[in-house]
């Protein structure tokens, strides 16, 4: 996981496009038989996109975590490659479990997704308007980042925010092109609400998948350095690591729900404990979070 921190930030660098079907899959693929494809004059021809959406592909690849990329070298993570690969688990996002997957990665990366990590884990208005937004997102830039971001940039970014996670397939105000759902508004976490508010959506608790919601967890004990944390916490970002109960929008019934289905799905790895009052998740035996995934991709006896 990465955590926040006032210098690191990205705003606007998906050139307004938000992530499609097939980009990442097309983008890896492409970035494997050519590494330099990204800087090559050729790359519109290679992805058959425009060259914003160049840009754009190789933000995405970043945002999710499938690379890791400076102004010197583009590195493959170990998610990338057993993930996008051509022989990797899912490249062509035909498992929901993947679109889960790659929600938790950016909303768990403030890094090159500042604002859909804070809208995640910090903004807790269950109700909203795009101006709300924008507001509640200037205001955390200006008291938690060493930046100065535009307005319309931070507008751009809440706009994409919008388009990614909710549905709208169904507009007539929205061009075809433009109105090609992003994989991650099927997860159903944002929902058009009465006039120009929206509003979260709290899935049930079976619709994210154990062995993500396992990852999460996993990844949240290993980075906070903690061999248990009280559920609140994984109910609730501290503002700097994110929380599986934030990004996901769950309740906390559903959460503990989820833990409990965790606990059977991993026999022997964890322990929910009660000590003076207060409700703590053990991690019982060393795990790797990536180790979870391919109980889930490959099966339990990998």
């Amino acid at each position: 996981m990465i955590q926040l921190r006032s210098d690191q930030y990205s705003f606007g660098r998906h050139e307004t496009f938000p992530l499609r079907f097939g980009w990442l899959t097309k983008g890896y693929q492409a970035w494997l038989d050519q590494p330099s494809v990204f800087e090559s004059d050729e790359a519109t021809v290679k992805l058959g996109v425009g060259k914003n959406m160049v840009y754009a592909i190789k933000y995405w690849l970043n945002a999710t975590q499938m690379i890791q990329s400076d102004r010197q070298s583009i590195r493959t993570s170990e998610l990338g490659k057993s993930i996008f690969s051509p022989n990797g688990w899912d490249p062509y996002l035909e498992d929901d479990a993947t679109i889960w997957l790659l929600h938790w990665l950016i909303s768990s990366n403030p890094a090159d997704a500042t604002t859909l990590f804070w809208f995640f884990n910090r903004f807790h208005k269950p109700e909203f308007t795009m101006k709300e937004l924008i507001d509640a997102l200037k205001y955390f830039v200006s008291e938690h980042l060493s930046a100065k971001v535009s307005e319309s940039t931070l507008k751009h970014d809440v706009t994409l925010l919008i388009r990614m996670y909710q549905p709208s397939l169904n507009s007539k105000s929205i061009p075809l092109e433009e109105g090609l759902d992003s994989p991650v508004a099927m997860l159903g976490l944002m929902e058009m609400a009465a006039g120009l508010k929206y509003h979260e959506s709290k899935p049930e608790f079976r619709s994210v998948p154990v062995a993500i919601f396992a990852f999460s967890v996993v990844q949240l004990l290993v980075d906070s350095r903690a061999s248990y944390l009280p559920i609140e916490r994984l109910m609730r970002s501290d503002g700097v690591l994110a929380a599986p109960g934030s990004v996901f929008r769950l309740t906390e019934e559903c959460l503990i729900a989820k833990i409990e289905e965790m606990i059977a799905w991993y026999p022997g790895a964890f322990s929910l404990r009660e000590e003076a009052g207060i409700h703590q998740l053990y991690l019982v035996t060393e795990i790797e979070p990536i180790d979870l995934l391919r109980r889930h991709y490959i099966g339990a006896d990998y």
